[in-house]
């Protein structure tokens, strides 16, 4: 698994929110996110997209978790005014920071390993888990061509 620290910055999304237990409904919103961004000719290989859980499912709900599907646009492009919000498209801000990236093939074995993986790889850093939601990103590049993903850990010194 590759790591990093990185600097994210500030971001523009559009987004579709997905709420209830997580897992295939999250792919569902992603799906439903990608075709709006393929008809707005957002979905390159440039393209940065963001899976963002909002609710931690030990302490939410499992009906009451979001998760919001997330891809950025450009700050003089897109408008309210161009109608963009439709099929349950929003526009909203990625408030960036610190992190500490791992890139993995995404897959579920893969995505499960990392998560046993990622808290005492941050702590042997020298880092502490910020309190901001961990997020999936995904560069167009490499979701298109080598089925790859990012979990971008949010982090502050100890």
């Amino acid at each position: 698994m590759e790591m990093r620290v990185e600097c994210i910055p500030d971001y523009r999304l559009a987004y579709v929110r997905q709420t209830g237990p997580y897992g295939p409904g999250n792919v569902q919103a992603m799906e439903l996110l990608k075709r709006w961004a393929k008809a707005q000719a957002l979905l390159k290989e440039s393209a940065i997209l963001f899976g963002i859980p909002q609710d931690n499912p030990q302490t939410t709900l499992p009906e009451h978790c979001r998760y919001d599907a997330c891809i950025v646009i450009p700050e003089d492009g897109i408008t309210a005014e161009d109608d963009f919000m439709n099929d349950g498209v929003r526009e909203s801000e990625f408030i960036g920071g610190d992190y500490v990236v791992f890139k993995i093939q995404h897959t579920a074995e893969a995505m499960q390993s990392a998560w046993a993986d990622i808290f005492p790889a941050v702590h042997r850093l020298g880092y502490q888990v910020d309190n901001k939601p961990i997020v999936e990103k995904y560069n167009g590049y490499d979701l298109l061509h080598h089925n790859l993903c990012e979990i971008c850990v949010p982090i502050k010194a100890i």
